[in-house]
């Protein structure tokens, strides 16, 4: 039986066939995994609110709003209440002037200002370095400090936060994104 000798036609059709194939198998992976990706993303920020704010009766995903930052985007808002009464909003903030990139985090405001805590969300800084800012070492500097009074920057940069050793980049976009967060409240005419 003779071979058949490849021609463009055929090494097209085969290409073709296996390129569908594998289109056809990402589709499925991502749809099946699409909705527990989102639940997770979900439960993540719920928990990140339970951290950041005082204890809370309400639902505060269900009565998120977005406010603009004047910076051409606008971030989510979740407002916590016990019993009807606003007793915080935790904030869903980020900087893209992280040391590897975007930093997300949920920052939780007292409805006078005053921080409450700070959950970081998503990050891609160094392990080991920039990692540090999820340790409450760092983290816990801005806890019962109100923004309007203390300034939210590193102490290089006249601030009153102690940077992270060999970490100062990670630790000013920590401070901006915080800083970001509460000036948005701010400019929304919550008080």
């Amino acid at each position: 039986m003779a071979k058949s000798q490849p021609t463009l036609k055929n090494m097209i059709l085969a290409l073709t066939l296996i390129a569908a194939g594998s289109a056809t198998g990402l589709g499925f992976v991502y749809e099946l995994t699409k909705g527990p990706i989102a639940l997770s993303i979900l439960n993540k920020k719920l928990n990140a609110i339970r951290e950041v704010v005082p204890e809370f009766t309400n639902n505060p995903h269900d009565e998120m709003f977005r406010l603009p930052t004047g910076e051409g985007d606008s971030l989510e808002i979740y407002p916590a209440k016990n019993n009807g009464e606003i007793v915080g909003y935790a904030v869903n903030s980020y900087t893209p002037d992280g040391f590897s990139g975007n930093i997300s985090l949920m920052a939780g405001f007292k409805p006078d200002g005053t921080i409450v805590g700070i959950s970081v969300l998503e990050h891609k800084e160094t392990p080991g370095l920039g990692t540090k800012m999820t340790e409450p070492d760092f983290s816990g500097q801005f806890t019962e400090k109100n923004p309007g009074e203390f300034l939210i920057k590193v102490k290089k940069d006249g601030g009153q936060i102690d940077a992270i050793t060999a970490a100062t980049i990670s630790s000013r976009a920590y401070c901006d994104a915080v800083q970001r967060a509460y000036n948005t409240l701010r400019k929304g005419g919550i008080k």
